[in-house]
């Protein structure tokens, strides 16, 4: 008699994929396979990271710093980061408000548990990063998708998230800069935001990897306007750090003792190593970020201008992160299709819009984390495309 076979929970049958991780599977596929790819899809900066912070984490292997650290993080780190919202913000925050985390993905999936039951709902940018609804359903929560598209310049508005409360809103995500469309919050956009959700009791977290990326100079944060705001930023985007898994969660003091029993149980704590190195990054750092938010600043000119010189329109104004989202309506309302069309005939591997929320639909994004000369290669194949497909450049 043949054995039954264990099931599976119904919440990983039904969470999505992260469609920019599928199209880079099979984009690294295509290469085992000896095709060349170019590779905008995915946010990983093609810069390494800067040399004081290589050789803090080397030393840091060297001196035996391979072992678990306590679970919030290692104290010099922690210091570091309270610093750093003093010095860039002017905001005094407690190393005890500061948890180290595995990046920023996971200090987002333990605030989504530690804030919200079972059906409780959360409000998410529409379009919106991919993961946060996901991080919602694992939590049991319900995420609610608000508008945040053209007619608001790509920002949630207060009078989108008052349309969308109901009494079981709990929480309320915000990401400036924005993935996926580079817009920047400046304080009359963000700082209703968070007044609001202060009003109402409802938790804002407030999602800033991308600070420091910016052609519009230094964002503000959520902590400038709101005691309760949790606030997540890292490594990753600005110091060339993805792989270093690196990031924080600066939380009010209700929230950290519940944050740090979910990192002692999930995480244990942030690898040794890297939080050494961060501690470089936050301390000798900032000179490379400059360097880069130029070059990203380049680069996205090159890529928007790129775009609508194919006819391909580009959502809002994007002025900072490493993302331009791009309207391809006109030649498909299937993004998924297209996007993984393109990369089998192109070899241009692009985002599918859709990974950001219904709105998103109908577009592409794609990434100038890559180099310029990767950047133009890539607009070169795509308007050969276009034109084997007898598309020309819209009007106007």
């Amino acid at each position: 008699m043949e054995s039954p076979v264990p099931s599976l929970s119904r919440r990983s049958r039904e969470i999505p994929a992260f469609l920019a991780m599928d199209v880079l599977d099979r984009a690294r596929a295509l290469e085992r396979q000896g095709r060349r790819i170019i590779h905008l899809e995915v946010g990983d900066p093609d810069f390494p990271t800067p040399p004081p912070i290589v050789e803090a984490g080397r030393r840091a292997l060297a001196e035996g710093h391979t072992h678990y650290t306590e679970s919030m993080g290692i104290r010099p780190l922690r210091e570091a980061i309270a610093r750093h919202y003093h010095r860039r913000y002017g905001v005094d925050v407690s190393p005890e408000r500061v948890l180290v985390t595995s990046g920023t993905s996971p200090a987002l999936a333990m605030v989504m548990q530690a804030i919200l039951d079972p059906g409780d709902e959360a409000l998410v940018p529409d379009p919106g990063y991919a993961c946060y609804a996901n991080f919602v359903r694992a939590a049991g929560g319900v995420p609610v998708a608000v508008d945040a598209g053209p007619a608001s310049g790509y920002r949630l508005t207060v009078e989108a998230l008052e349309a969308a409360r109901t009494p079981r809103t709990r929480a309320v995500l915000v990401n400036s800069p924005s993935n996926p469309t580079g817009v920047v919050y400046g304080p009359e956009a963000l700082q209703p935001l968070v007044e609001w959700a202060e009003r109402h009791g409802i938790w804002l977290i407030s999602d800033e990897i991308y600070h420091g990326l910016s052609e519009t100079g230094p964002e503000p944060s959520a902590l400038e306007y709101g005691p309760r705001a949790v606030v997540v930023d890292g490594c990753s985007k600005r110091y060339a750090m993805t792989g270093w898994r690196l990031g924080w969660c600066v939380a009010p003091v209700e929230l950290v003792r519940p944050l740090q029993k979910l990192q002692q149980n999930l995480m244990v704590c942030a690898p040794a190593a890297s939080q050494a190195a961060a501690v470089a990054a936050l301390t000798e750092g900032e000179p490379y970020v400059a360097a880069m938010a130029r070059a990203y600043a380049e680069r996205r000119r090159i890529l928007t201008r790129g775009l609508e010189a194919l006819g391909l329109p580009v959502a809002g104004r994007p002025q900072g992160a490493f993302y331009v989202l791009a309207d391809v309506r006109r030649i498909t309302s299937d993004s998924v299709g297209l996007a993984f069309e393109l990369l089998e005939r192109t070899g241009v591997a692009l985002t599918p819009g859709v990974d950001f929320g219904q709105r998103g639909e109908g577009h592409l994004r794609l990434s100038c984390a890559a180099s310029p000369q990767a950047i133009q290669e890539g607009l070169r194949l795509l308007g050969e495309w276009l034109r084997q497909r007898g598309e020309r450049p819209a009007a106007g």
